[in-house]
C-alpha cells in the first residue's frame, strides 16, 4: 500500500492505467477467436486452391509425370500422393463438419461428392516415406522446416481424397490450421501510446481537479488556525464548487457571529464598568473604614472577573494573522522577565525552534502556565522541544499534582481546583483556559500531566505542519 500514489492525479492515473489494460485485456480476449478462426479459413482456402489447381495440372500432364508433378507440388505444410484405391476413411473421423469443404471441391473441381473424401485423421504412413524419398531435392534447412511444423501440428490432421479421371485418387494431407499469430510491436505500441495519452489526460484532470481542493484544505487549516481566510473562488467540478460554496458560507456565519458576540461583550463591558465605577466612588464616603475596604476590594474582584472574562473571549474570537516566530526565543525572553522580578524560573534549550504563531498570544499562554505552576508547584521549569511532527513548551513545577479525574476539568473556565476563594492563592480560574484556547486558536492544544518525580507538567503543542526551518 505504501506504494500507491496518495494524490489525487496519481490515483486517478493509476484507476485508468489499470481499466486501460483491462479494457485491452478484455478486447485480446475477445478478438483472439475471430483472428483464429481468420487464419484457419485462409489455410483452409489455401488448401483447396492448391488441391483443386493439382487436379487440375494432373487431368492436363502425362500419367508418366504425375508422381513427379505430385512431389513437386507438395510443401512441408501441405503433402501429395497418389493411390490406385480411395483412401479409407476411419470410423468418427469425419462428419458434419467436412460437408462444406466436400461442396467447395465438388464445385470447383465439378466432381460429383461421392468422388471426394475429407476426413481428419493421424498423420498417414506415407508422410514419413514421401519425406525420405523426397530428400534428394530438400537440403537441411527444408528438413529443419518439416520437424518444426510436424512440431507445432500435432493432433489430428485434415485429410483430402480426390478421384482423378484415369482412376487414381490424388490424397492431400495437412497438418491443424497453424494458430493465430502472435501480437506484434504495433499493438505494443498502440498500448503505450495509448497509456500515455490516458495518464496525460489524467494528470491534467487530476490537478484541475485537486488544485480547488488543496486550496480549499489549506483556507480551511488556516481558520482553524484563527487566520484571516478571504473567500475562495469556486471552481472545479460541481461538487467541488459546491463544497466550496459551503464553506464559504460557513466562513461568513462564523465571522457575523463571531463580530455580533465581540459587540455585545463590549458593550456589557461598558454597561459594567459605569456600575462599577460609581459603587467604588460612593464607597469613599462611607464612614466605616472596615466596611468600606471590604466593598473595595469586592469591587476589585468584580472588576478584575470582569476583565479577565472579557480577555478569555477575546482571545477565543483572535483572527489576527501568524508569522514565523522563535519559539525558543520566545520562551526565553517570558522566563527572563519572570526571573527579573525574583520568581524562581528556569529554562533550558537547545538551538532556535521557529513556528508560525502569534507571538503576543502565544507569550500570553506561556505566561499563564508559568505563573500557574509558580502558584501551585514553588517553581516552574521551561523547556522548548521539537519532534517531526510538532513542537513542544514543557512547563514543570515540584508541585503535588492534580488528580486524574480533573485532567480535563482543570481547563474550564472559572474552575479552579484549590479549595480557598482567595485570589491570592487560587486566581480566577481562567489561565489554563485561556492557554488552552490560544493553543487550539493555532491548531494545538495544551495537556497535563503528573510526572513520575511529583509535580505537574504542561505541555502547549504547536501543530507539525507550523514547524519552519528557518530563523528569526
Amino acid at each position: 500500500m505504501r506504494l500507491l500514489p496518495k494524490s489525487l492525479a496519481g490515483q486517478l492515473v493509476l484507476i485508468l492505467l489499470l481499466a486501460l489494460v483491462a479494457a485491452q485485456g478484455v478486447s485480446l480476449f475477445l478478438f483472439a477467436g475471430e483472428r483464429l478462426k481468420a487464419v484457419r479459413d485462409i489455410h483452409r482456402q489455401n488448401v483447396v486452391a492448391r488441391t483443386v489447381g493439382l487436379v487440375r495440372l494432373l487431368q492436363d500432364t502425362p500419367v508418366s509425370l504425375h508422381g513427379r508433378v505430385v512431389t513437386a507440388a507438395s510443401s512441408p505444410t501441405l503433402r501429395f500422393n497418389l493411390t490406385e484405391t480411395a483412401p479409407a476413411v476411419p470410423v468418427g473421423m469425419s462428419g458434419e463438419r467436412s460437408a462444406p469443404l466436400v461442396d467447395r471441391l465438388s464445385e470447383a473441381l465439378q466432381l460429383p461428392v461421392d468422388r471426394i473424401t475429407v476426413s481428419a485423421t493421424y498423420p498417414p504412413r506415407f508422410w514419413d516415406r514421401t519425406r525420405r524419398d523426397g530428400r534428394h531435392h530438400d537440403d537441411d534447412d527444408d528438413d529443419d522446416d518439416e520437424k518444426h511444423h510436424e512440431r507445432r501440428w500435432r493432433g489430428k490432421w485434415l485429410s483430402i481424397a480426390v478421384a482423378l479421371s484415369d482412376g487414381q485418387w490424388l490424397h492431400a494431407v495437412t497438418g491443424p490450421p497453424p494458430g493465430a499469430p502472435r501480437w506484434g510491436k504495433f499493438f505494443l505500441l498502440s498500448l503505450v501510446f495509448t497509456g500515455l495519452a490516458v495518464a496525460l489526460v489524467a494528470v491534467v484532470a487530476g490537478r484541475r481537479i485537486a488544485r480547488p481542493m488543496r486550496e480549499l484544505g489549506d483556507a480551511a487549516d488556516r481558520l482553524g488556525r484563527g487566520e484571516a481566510v478571504h473567500e475562495l473562488a469556486e471552481a472545479g467540478p460541481l461538487e467541488t464548487r459546491q463544497t466550496i460554496r459551503a464553506f464559504n458560507q460557513m466562513r461568513t456565519r462564523l465571522d457575523r457571529y463571531i463580530r455580533d458576540r465581540t459587540a455585545f461583550l463590549a458593550a456589557i463591558s461598558h454597561d459594567l464598568k459605569t456600575p462599577i465605577t460609581t459603587l467604588r466612588l460612593r464607597a469613599e464616603f462611607i464612614e466605616d473604614e472596615e466596611m468600606q475596604r471590604k466593598i473595595l476590594e469586592t469591587l476589585d474582584e468584580m472588576q478584575a472577573m470582569t476583565e479577565a472574562t472579557l480577555d478569555f473571549i477575546r482571545e477565543d474570537s483572535a483572527r489576527d494573522p501568524g508569522r514565523p516566530v522563535d519559539i525558543s526565543a520566545l520562551a526565553e525572553s517570558v522566563v527572563a522577565d519572570f526571573a527579573d522580578t525574583g520568581r524562581p524560573v528556569t529554562y533550558t534549550g537547545s538551538g532556535a525552534v521557529t513556528a508560525v504563531c502569534r507571538p503576543m498570544s502565544i507569550r500570553r499562554a506561556l505566561r499563564n502556565l508559568i505563573e500557574n505552576a509558580i502558584a501551585y508547584g514553588e517553581r516552574a521549569r521551561i523547556s522548548v522541544e521539537r519532534s517531526e511532527t510538532e513542537v513542544r513548551i514543557v512547563v514543570e513545577d515540584d508541585g503535588p499534582g492534580i488528580a486524574e479525574t480533573d485532567k480535563d476539568r482543570v481547563f474550564d473556565p472559572f474552575v479552579r481546583l484549590e479549595a480557598s476563594r482567595s485570589r491570592a492563592t487560587g486566581g480566577m480560574g481562567l489561565g489554563l483556559a485561556i492557554s488552552r484556547t490560544i493553543a487550539r486558536a493555532h491548531g494545538g492544544d495544551v495537556l497535563v500531566e503528573n510526572r513520575d518525580a511529583g509535580g505537574l507538567r504542561a505541555v502547549l503543542l504547536l501543530p507539525g505542519e507550523a514547524i519552519s526551518s528557518e530563523t528569526c
